[in-house]
């Protein structure tokens, strides 16, 4: 059987015809049965899915023999196990949402920084380092001395930005996200607002730790994806956290023995917030999966 892998790609980039391609990506994803989300919009595409090699090296070629994303730089890791569940093509008014339409990252946006650079900027006076994710992420990674806004949403980062950084703008401002779409929709604000030292990780958290060693490494930590893996650490492999299936925070194994994890139920994070009806509704999810698995183990057992 061949290795799953999964690819993580996106480009700002205008795409006026995006919605003519919904149905043939949905095609070439179902025909190699990768699983996922791509999200397309007049802004670019965005996309994280996974599959086999060959099943996935069709779909980056459908991408990028389209003139506006010829240059798309995918970023691949291993999928150890299940990712996704399932795959989706969704047309969005933003690839990545921040609700300002005057944005756009495709015309102007920060300095591209590799991880060597990225390293010495950390060091410098007067750089403010900003990660641009939302605060759950945060919680289980980080660089040393970074700012966070707290954020629940990125379309927060806007009236975060205008109250933290007026005052900063003859500063650099330096950003970081998970792969990079985030601070790259973040930093074409701030030029938009007046900053002019404006730098970002290119390729984000997952190519800084893809290129670096541990030992050489600044980042604390491990790094929260989006799927299944939960998180990711050095050389991208699986990182020790796990997720609550109730309220979709990382979970840590301290986390797993407290009195307050139910698995599939309730976790640290969410125990005092769970009601009565959530409660049910959550042991009635876990009822059903695994009468799902008894299913499956059945027809798998089932002779020819």
């Amino acid at each position: 059987m061949s290795e799953n892998i999964v690819t993580s790609f996106y480009k700002f980039s205008p795409w006026y015809n995006y919605s003519d391609h919904k149905d043939s990506l949905l095609a070439i994803c179902e025909q190699g049965n990768i699983l996922g989300t791509i999200l397309i919009a007049k802004e670019g595409i965005n996309g994280t899915v996974s599959g086999e090699e060959k099943s996935l090296s069709i779909l980056i070629d459908y991408i990028t023999a389209l003139k506006e994303f010829k240059d798309l730089k995918p970023k691949f890791s291993l999928a150890y196990g299940r990712t996704f569940t399932k795959m989706r093509v969704r047309i969005k008014k933003e690839i990545v949402s921040m609700g300002q339409p005057d944005v756009n990252p495709h015309h102007k946006t920060g300095e591209m920084l590799n991880s060597l650079e990225w390293d010495k900027l950390l060091y410098e006076e007067d750089v403010i380092i900003v990660d641009t994710r939302n605060k759950f992420e945060q919680s289980i990674g980080f660089f040393e001395g970074a700012t966070f806004p707290n954020m629940v949403s990125f379309r927060e980062f806007p009236k975060w930005a205008d109250s933290h950084l007026e005052d900063s703008k003859d500063k650099k401002i330096a950003m970081y996200c998970t792969g990079g779409i985030r601070c790259e929709k973040a930093s074409s604000y701030l030029i938009n607002k007046g900053f002019k030292n404006v730098y970002q990780l290119d390729g984000g958290i997952l190519k800084y730790l893809e290129d670096k060693e541990r030992s050489e490494s600044k980042w604390k930590g491990e790094c929260f994806v989006f799927d299944y893996r939960v998180s990711l650490e050095h050389k991208l492999e699986k990182g020790s956290y796990d997720m609550c299936h109730a309220c979709r925070m990382p979970i840590s194994k301290d986390d797993i023995k407290t009195e307050h994890f139910v698995q599939d139920i309730s976790c640290p994070h969410c125990y005092n917030n769970q009601n009565e009806k959530s409660i049910r509704r959550f042991k009635e999810r876990k009822f059903q999966k695994s009468l799902q698995k008894r299913r499956i183990k059945c027809e798998q057992e089932r002779p020819i």
